[in-house]
């Protein structure tokens, strides 16, 4: 059975942010089953926290970088400071964490493609 994407508005429910092992806070914006190439989540880092090294299964993930600060990691690129309008691409399987840099919350959208699973995810710290 195909699915097919239906036109709809889709709010931010601010009050359904929930806190992740992974340090950081989401809102899921869109990751529903009649869209299953996308998913939207926005993030929350808090001031001076680091996300924990994670991949990926077969997902390709985007920040788009919406306020604050932040020093990604990815894969084997040196660590690289980003802001506001920046975008960095993840590719799946790649090693990944991001450091809150600045004084106020780091707030970025995780776009992922296919959408994301929670079965795709892969802590690589202890």
């Amino acid at each position: 059975m195909e699915r097919t994407v239906q036109a709809e508005i889709r709010r931010m429910d601010p009050a359904a942010e929930f806190a992740t092992d992974e340090r950081c806070f989401i809102v899921e914006l869109s990751n529903i089953p009649s869209d299953p190439e996308v998913s939207i989540a926005r993030a929350r880092v808090a001031a001076d926290v680091t996300t924990e090294w994670h991949a990926l299964t077969d997902i390709t993930e985007r920040y788009v970088i919406l306020e604050g600060l932040g020093l990604v990691e990815i894969g084997a690129l040196a660590a690289t400071e980003v802001g506001p309008g920046d975008v960095v691409l993840i590719p799946p399987g790649c090693r990944q964490r991001i450091t809150n840099v600045g004084h106020s919350d780091l707030i970025f959208l995780a776009i992922c493609s296919p959408r994301f699973r929670q079965s795709a995810y892969r802590r690589l710290e202890e």
